[in-house]
């Protein structure tokens, strides 16, 4: 039985804020003044894992690290939006791009920027840790601080509830 209120069988789409979402909000500086993000092996797993079940996964990011394109096309995410000041043209280019419904696709955000995504997908979803009016309008509030698993949780329970969880050898590797 699903933590998530809502008809996961009908997820296809997932779409995932970076900072204090994959990563924690709080993270060092390098001497260049620009953030040194940390990311979760854990919620790489799962993202690759969904990416090989054939759920689209998107990032959509105000951030401009280009080392956070790498990291994600690593684990066969290919839409990548970087630098997004506005996030809702991103999400209406990625819906019409991938065929998909906002009611088939998971938002998961952790602060204002964030909240009129999350208003136009079916489930919207936040961290733990995420700013209160976000979490206001989250169907889903994980159990872990965003950086920490927070990913994981949201792709693990689309996965179970559609029988693709570890349903397969393929699951076990990268």
């Amino acid at each position: 039985m699903s933590k998530i209120d809502y008809d996961l069988s009908q997820i296809r789409g997932i779409v995932f804020d970076i900072d204090g979402v994959l990563s924690p909000s709080t993270v060092p500086m390098g001497a260049d003044g620009a953030p040194m993000r940390m990311v979760n092996v854990k919620d790489g797993y799962s993202i690759q894992l969904a990416v090989k079940k054939g759920v689209k996964i998107a990032i959509i990011s105000g951030a401009a690290d280009e080392a956070l394109r790498r990291r994600y096309n690593a684990l066969g995410v290919t839409d990548i939006y970087l630098k997004a000041a506005d996030k809702m043209p991103c999400l209406l280019d990625w819906l019409e791009r991938n065929g998909l419904k906002p009611d088939e696709v998971a938002y998961m955000g952790d602060d204002i920027p964030d909240l009129c995504v999350m208003q136009a997908v079916g489930l919207p979803c936040a961290p733990r840790d995420a700013d209160p009016e976000v979490k206001a309008v989250a169907r889903f509030i994980t159990q872990s601080d965003g950086g920490y698993g927070s990913g994981r949780e949201l792709v693990e329970e689309v996965l179970r509830a559609q029988g693709l969880w570890m349903s397969h050898a393929d699951a076990f590797g990268w």
